[in-house]
């Protein structure tokens, strides 16, 4: 047995806090002693795990977001070292492996004590920053150059795709070792347990008998693409027949925080551009629906539609594929690596009507339909389980405190 602490920046509901989580659930369903070191834990706005399964210590949530709006990453930073010098000189837990994620910054504070620290690259931060404006470029050079250099004093370094691992190396030119590839995996312990409410009572609305209901599961961030959906569905009317497209209906549950401008926003422009395609009463928005209620969308759709460009790697359709369900895909990033094309779901192009066509296909094929969940679900099992995910993470550890991967 050993000791693995995760240190993480904030425990939300995202892609990447879900990978973490699933990651100290398998670890300790293995009988490893794990815990958590975070930013920020709202226990109204996280995975159920981190409240009741893994223990969670917050630290230095009174340090600052942002600096009047601006230098976000700058201070992300900040507050990640800071956890490192707790989790250093001020608690006790001493840890045989930190496993660290997101922000690399922090690994050599956390080599002035603890020699084994794996880092978990999601994506290079800095191709996540825009960098528009003079300005913005000098703020970012250090960033980026500390954000090479700290990735590479790990010990291992893990990707979530094989479209990350080739972006890590084209990135990062500096660092000779060679990502290897962990696949995020959904904790199906969950979803075999889940106790599956109709959609009607989640969404308090009377949906048609025989209405087809697509799914959007996605943070409310720009880059999720989340218009996209609507402009398709949009699209989709002059598919479909009337009395066939009125039976159509839209979801979208997405991940929103209150503390984030950009969800707030993000949110209120999505509700108007409904309004302007004049699809309102087709589109249900949800926010942040609860773990229960998000089985229960899984299990009671009839699709998913998937709407990033270039996603690392994309949770979501591995938990579509898990309950059963296609999913309608950008082809790009990871979701190329999840969906097979005409087999468990559509990859298409960027572009509405590339996008409603595959719509109108699902609607249209009920009995493909099927074949793409029932294909779906046995690739899940096949390549994506939940026991293949927490049998190469152990090992990586177990590797790792023993000096076999270093």
């Amino acid at each position: 047995m050993v000791k693995v602490v995760f240190l993480h920046p904030d425990l939300g509901i995202g892609g990447a806090e879900r990978l973490v989580v699933d990651a100290a659930v398998a670890l300790h369903t293995r009988g490893h002693e794990v815990y958590m070191v975070t930013n920020h834990h709202d226990p109204d706005h996280c995975f159920e795990e981190t409240r009741n399964a893994i223990p969670v210590t917050v630290v230095g949530d009174w340090l600052p977001r942002s600096v009047f709006g601006m230098f976000f990453a700058l201070c992300a930073y900040i507050r990640m070292i800071y956890a490192a010098l707790y989790l250093n000189y001020f608690s006790n837990l001493n840890p045989d492996v930190v496993f660290c994620d997101q922000i690399s910054a922090c690994i050599p504070v956390l080599h002035l004590r603890f020699d084994k620290v794996l880092f978990y690259c999601h994506f290079p931060d800095f191709l996540q920053s825009k960098e528009t404006g003079v300005l913005k470029k000098l703020y970012r050079a250090p960033l980026n150059w500390l954000e090479e250099v700290t990735t590479r004093s790990s010990n291992v370094i893990l990707v979530n795709s094989k479209f990350t691992a080739g972006v890590f190396r084209r990135t990062f030119t500096s660092i000779s070792t060679v990502p290897g590839v962990l696949y995020p995996s959904i904790n199906t312990d969950a979803f075999d347990d889940a106790i599956v409410r109709p959609i009607k009572d989640i969404v308090s609305m009377d949906l048609p008998q025989q209405s087809t209901i697509f799914l959007s599961i996605n943070r409310y961030e720009r880059k999720k693409n989340l218009g996209l959906a609507l402009q398709a569905l949009s699209e989709l009317q002059s598919m479909l027949k009337p009395q066939v497209y009125n039976n159509v209906y839209l979801i979208m549950a997405g991940g929103y925080d209150r503390r984030i401008q950009e969800n707030v926003d993000y949110f209120a422009d999505l509700v108007v551009k409904a309004g302007q395609l004049n699809i309102s009463h087709k589109v249900i928005f949800l926010k942040s629906p609860s773990g229960p209620d998000k089985h229960s969308l899984l299990f009671g759709m009839d699709c998913l539609l998937y709407t990033p460009t270039n996603e690392h790697f994309g949770i979501v359709p591995l938990e579509a594929m898990y309950a059963g369900k296609p999913v309608i895909a950008i082809n790009s990033g990871g979701p190329t690596e999840t969906v097979v094309h005409g087999e468990t779901g559509l990859l298409v192009n960027e572009d509405p009507v590339h996008f409603a066509e595959a719509m109108a296909r699902i609607v249209n094929n009920r009995k493909e339909k099927e074949n793409f969940g029932f294909k779906g679900k046995k690739r899940f099992v096949s390549n994506f389980s939940f026991t293949a995910f927490s049998n190469q993470l152990e090992s990586t550890i177990l590797d790792l405190v023993q000096g076999r991967n270093q």
